[in-house]
């Protein structure tokens, strides 16, 4: 009897080291060049393809020192505010959120910003195991390869705002007339607070839930403090 899996296991061993070779080289090359795309923008524009709807992409690229520091800063404060100390999972956050699930609270989201970062860029979205295993991957990766400034850096440049907004370019002027570099702290407090669900969320006419998320954001802005961005 021909052992068949021997020459099955060998291309399986050739595909995760060709796996891994890949995702290390794209890391490596996100590292330095501008991101102008991501894989859940590809997902928008085939799922409008096969509706029927008209998408209009929107993203601009802009780099670190273009990105309004209110902006970063809203982001931590409303997302992951131990983003400096963490290896891209955050322990704490996680088990805070089994607690939530087992005595009865409504399940919520425990990603880092590094987590986010990694789907956006390489992933699709969903919350299958597949993925997540795939997202645990990729943010080990960042996390090794990039400082935490990029990772904050591109996570700003190609997170979804609303639909077919992506960055934090065009949803400043999508939402607010101004750059990316201009936004006041309330502009900002209230593009992060329509980061949990940007499509059915605005920030220029937020609803009851979305302006008191904006108003606990600004808050915790000022609680963490401007120097709190020199920690990454």
């Amino acid at each position: 009897m021909t052992d068949w899996w021997r020459p099955a296991l060998g291309w399986l061993v050739r595909l995760a080291l060709g796996f891994v070779a890949l995702s290390v080289l794209l890391v490596l090359v996100f590292r330095f060049l501008p991101v102008f795309g991501s894989t859940v923008m590809l997902e928008r524009e085939v799922g409008s393809w096969f509706s029927g709807e008209s998408l209009d992409i929107q993203q601009r690229w802009r780099p670190w020192d273009e990105l309004s520091d209110n902006a970063k800063l809203a982001v931590i404060a409303a997302e992951d505010q131990r983003f400096p100390d963490h290896y891209g999972f955050d322990f704490t956050e996680l088990r805070r959120a089994i607690e939530q699930g087992m005595n009865g609270g409504s399940l919520r989201g425990a990603s880092t910003i590094t987590q986010q970062t990694a789907k956006n860029l390489f992933l699709w979205t969903g919350r299958d195991w597949v993925r997540k295993g795939f997202e645990a991957w990729f943010t080990v990766l960042l996390e090794v390869l990039w400082p935490k400034e990029r990772i904050l850096e591109v996570y700003l440049n190609i997170v979804e705002f609303d639909s077919g907004v992506f960055g934090l370019e065009a949803a400043s002027r999508h939402y607010f007339g101004v750059g990316a570099d201009q936004l006041s702290a309330s502009q900002a407090a209230r593009l992060a607070a329509v980061l949990p669900n940007p499509r059915e969320r605005s920030a220029s006419n937020p609803g009851p839930r979305t302006a008191n998320r904006a108003a606990w954001i600004q808050r915790q802005m000022n609680n963490l403090g401007r120097g709190y961005l020199e920690r990454l």
